[in-house]
């Protein structure tokens, strides 16, 4: 059985600098969840708390879950498994590769299965966890990206981090949320916390065909929730772990300016996104938005 695992991180939350926001009239403070820990970093941990408390309770001994090459959740997941005693297992997209993050994996101990392309696509069919529940008798599965109604709980408390510290940054209150969406899962569990409350803006890191949007429906509604504040917007650049110069050159700019360390598949397109939005004029002067520094650098040693 998974042991007791008692560990609850903090990240600070400190106030960003960029030009194009600050001639906007519109401040912005980061969650930093980046900071939580060096290896269990970013939302990754608290995606995974409500599936870790559902293996424990079927007493299973470890984790299984899905990802790529570069994924921060089995890095987090496998990082966790190493430091807290469970077992875990990856099942990977495409053919065997080495990269930073997979030497990483193996390092950690998570026993590894490379499904090729067309056997990654299937894992949304019926049945296509059957053989490896046979073969993993005893461990807990975890969808793609620890997503999920569990998953989305799991993110609940950042509003009480975040509210806790609106002093440390000059705020009395704030208006919304902002961060990249990969999966949506996150983003679900801000909206089921802030209860129809402030809007939550999901920059989609991903294209339209990887459904986001059903993916947040669907756990709304597995959640009650019945009001649907938030908004999806396109930062994809075109397509999925696409890179361009301009989102080069933007990284270069804006960690410049205010030191925060970015990576190019999401919180990077996030930020550069909202700095669009708000150039555009889609932030009304004078809101105040929390940004979530989803974390994933770790990730961005395969854009070296």
């Amino acid at each position: 059985m998974l042991p007791l695992i008692d560990w609850h991180p903090h990240a600070p939350l400190q106030r960003l600098h960029l030009d194009g926001l600050q001639q906007a009239g519109v401040q912005v403070a980061v969650l930093r969840l980046d900071l939580i820990d060096p290896l269990i970093s970013g939302n990754k941990w608290f995606k995974l708390t409500e599936h870790l408390h559902a293996a424990r309770t079927a007493r299973a001994a470890g984790l299984i879950s899905l990802g790529g090459a570069h994924s921060n959740h089995l890095h987090a997941l496998a990082a966790a498994g190493k430091r807290f005693g469970f077992a875990t297992v990856g099942l990977l997209r495409g053919h065997p590769q080495q990269t930073p993050t997979t030497m990483d994996l193996e390092r950690f101990g998570m026993q590894l299965h490379w499904l090729g392309f067309a056997g990654y696509r299937a894992r949304h069919e019926p049945g296509f966890w059957q053989p490896w529940q046979a073969m993993y008798p005893t461990l807990h599965q975890v969808p793609e990206g620890g997503g999920g109604l569990a998953g989305a709980l799991g993110c609940k408390p950042l509003l009480n981090m975040v509210r806790e510290q609106l002093g440390a940054v000059g705020w009395d209150d704030y208006d919304g949320w902002w961060l990249a969406a990969g999966t949506g899962t996150t983003l679900a569990g801000l909206v089921l916390g802030e209860q129809g409350g402030r809007c939550v803006y999901g920059a989609l890191a991903v294209p339209e065909d990887h459904g986001v949007a059903p993916q947040v429906e669907a756990i709304l509604q597995a959640g009650g929730m019945l009001e649907r504040n938030f908004a999806l917007i396109d930062a994809s650049r075109g397509g999925f772990a696409r890179v361009d110069e301009a989102l080069l050159e933007f990284i270069q700019r804006s960690e410049a300016a205010n030191g925060l360390p970015l990576e190019p598949l999401y919180t990077a397109k996030a930020l550069m996104a909202l700095e669009q939005v708000v150039k555009e004029g889609g932030i009304a002067r004078g809101r105040r938005l929390v940004f979530v520094h989803t974390g994933g650098l770790q990730g961005r040693r395969g854009f070296a």
